[in-house]
């Protein structure tokens, strides 16, 4: 093996050590179970939260002001830091312009109900901690240390070794193995961010990408002690845990496997395509010595600690400007939609008849809440907290979880990403998740109750 500087060893090996504590492992606290990254940015976010919104709805403002403008001005030579971040699509400008209209609505209070309403808009921007404000602040400590994951060989050390168990079990890359750990440990907004950033340096194909954004990223521990607190089951922690994680895993099995991730392109975000061999372990190494090889080559390749400091910050504005707004849209509209319509409910009454097949008591009210975890994953445990059987409470609050997708956080969250997801393909998943998961949790609950 190529023999490395001194300096090299300490960038993968120190750096990486820090991302590691960052970003994957859990610490106690008052709040429960937190990565360190998380707690930085409940940190700052109780110290900026009585101007946080303010500041979040001019970032709303500059980001469709901007999109608007370079919508008249003609590209000339190379993509520049304001082309990555105000040049794009008219519907994602609209997006944009939705998003200052619906906060200025709530932080204004002017408008229909529907739109100014602590559980809808307020949800996301409201001034005592919205979901849209506390992105703002775990964007900012993740934009500018992801890279301690991805830039100094952590990935290439462990994507060697686990190669043979992450590409036949999931389809996916050994590499991918932080990105999922990252997500199950932490939190899913941590792994969509990850592995847009993976997907955008071109280290996962369109597919790969999409496999792993919308089956690892699920929520985090804390969550799941809320969703539990919800429907007033905190005695069944393990119980509930457990079958989310055995769930889960048979989802991440099946899912990439099945429409409509599998037929993704498996192309890199250019449209070229990974190399036959890409994983492959030469003759002269074995996994570990050439998962080093690889890292240590990473690590070299990143010597430049300015430009990898230049790189977060930019990361940090993509985020702000392209992310966030976006999750103000959608998520005002799709709770909106849960908390003043009848949408999410009209859609749920086909699984009455399953539900009441698998003996879930009271299935006609549990039916209700199997769509509207699209728009918010704890809509489901709040509108069946009322619900007197322990057991359909249980098999609400852990299907909610392994549904994993919901507009108001991870689901706006990949559509304000270049990862090749469409809203229709986040829906379909969600489905096909739910649909997968109700016999499964089903079995589980009439076990253990």
């Amino acid at each position: 093996m190529k023999k490395f500087s001194a300096y090299t060893w300490f960038l993968f090996l120190v750096l990486s050590v820090i991302g590691i504590f960052l970003f994957i492992t859990p610490i106690t606290t008052d709040n429960g179970l937190k990565v360190p990254i998380a707690i930085l940015a409940n940190w700052l976010g109780g110290k900026v939260t009585p101007v946080i919104h303010w500041f979040a709805f001019g970032v709303f403002i500059i980001a469709a002001l901007g999109s608007i403008v370079m919508h008249m001005i003609p590209q000339k030579g190379p993509r520049t830091l304001l082309d990555a971040l105000f040049r794009v699509h008219w519907f994602w400008t609209s997006m944009r312009v939705l998003a200052v209209i619906f906060a200025g609505m709530y932080l204004f209070q002017v408008g229909p109900e529907s739109f100014i309403s602590d559980d809808t808009a307020g949800v996301l921007i409201a001034p005592d901690g919205g979901l849209v404000t506390l992105m703002f602040t775990l964007f900012l400590f993740a934009g500018l240390l992801l890279p301690l994951l991805t830039d100094f060989g952590l990935l290439e050390f462990f994507g060697s070794m686990m190669v043979k168990i992450m590409r036949p079990i999931f389809k996916i890359p050994g590499r991918a193995a932080i990105d999922c750990l990252a997500s199950w440990v932490g939190d899913g907004t941590i792994g969509v961010l990850l592995t847009a950033k993976q997907y955008e340096d071109k280290n996962y194909t369109g597919r790969e990408a999409a496999v792993i954004a919308t089956t690892f990223s699920v929520v985090s521990i804390t969550f799941c002690l809320v969703v539990l607190e919800t429907v007033n089951l905190n005695d069944y922690f393990l119980e509930f845990y457990g079958s989310v994680i055995l769930v889960g895993l048979l989802l991440a099995f099946i899912m990439p496997r099945i429409f409509p991730l599998r037929g993704k392109a498996d192309t890199l975000i250019d449209g070229s395509k990974l190399p036959e061999n890409f994983e492959d372990v030469p003759d002269h190494f074995n996994s570990f010595t050439f998962g080093l090889h690889n890292a240590l080559s990473k690590a070299e390749s990143n010597k430049n600690l300015a430009k990898i400091i230049s790189g977060g910050f930019k990361n940090v504005l993509e985020m702000w400007f392209a992310v966030t707004p976006v999750i103000m849209a959608f998520g005002t509209i799709a709770l909106v939609l849960a908390e003043f319509t009848s949408f999410f409910e009209i859609l749920g009454m086909p699984f009455e008849p399953i539900l009441a097949l698998l003996q879930i008591p009271e299935a006609g009210e549990a039916a209700q809440t199997m769509i509207v975890g699209f728009a918010d994953m704890l809509l489901p445990s709040i509108l069946g907290s009322g619900i007197e059987s322990d057991l359909t409470r249980f098999f609400i609050a852990t299907v909610s979880v392994t549904q994993l997708i919901y507009m108001s956080e991870v689901g706006g969250l990949i559509l304000g990403t270049k990862l090749p997801i469409k809203l229709w393909d986040l829906f379909i998943i969600f489905l096909v998740r739910t649909i997968i998961s109700i016999p499964i949790v089903a079995v589980i609950a009439h076990i253990l109750f």
